[in-house]
C-alpha cells in the first residue's frame, strides 16, 4: 500500500481496521510496514480522502 501524507487527515481510522497492525499513524505522517501488511485493502476502503493506494 502507497500512503500520501499531502491528503491524509491523521484521523487514525486506517490504523482502526487494520487486521495486523501494519499502520502507525504519528502526529504528522503515517507509517505502513510493508512487512506486516497483508494488502487486504481495508484501509483504502475507510480512508475519507483517498490517501491510501
Amino acid at each position: 500500500m502507497k500512503h500520501d501524507n499531502s491528503k491524509c487527515m491523521h484521523c487514525e481510522g486506517c490504523a482502526a481496521v487494520c487486521p495486523t497492525g501494519a499502520i502507525t499513524v504519528y502526529e504528522t505522517f503515517v507509517k505502513i510496514d510493508e512487512i506486516l501488511c497483508t494488502k487486504c485493502g481495508n484501509c483504502v476502503k475507510i480512508c475519507p480522502v483517498g490517501a491510501i493506494t
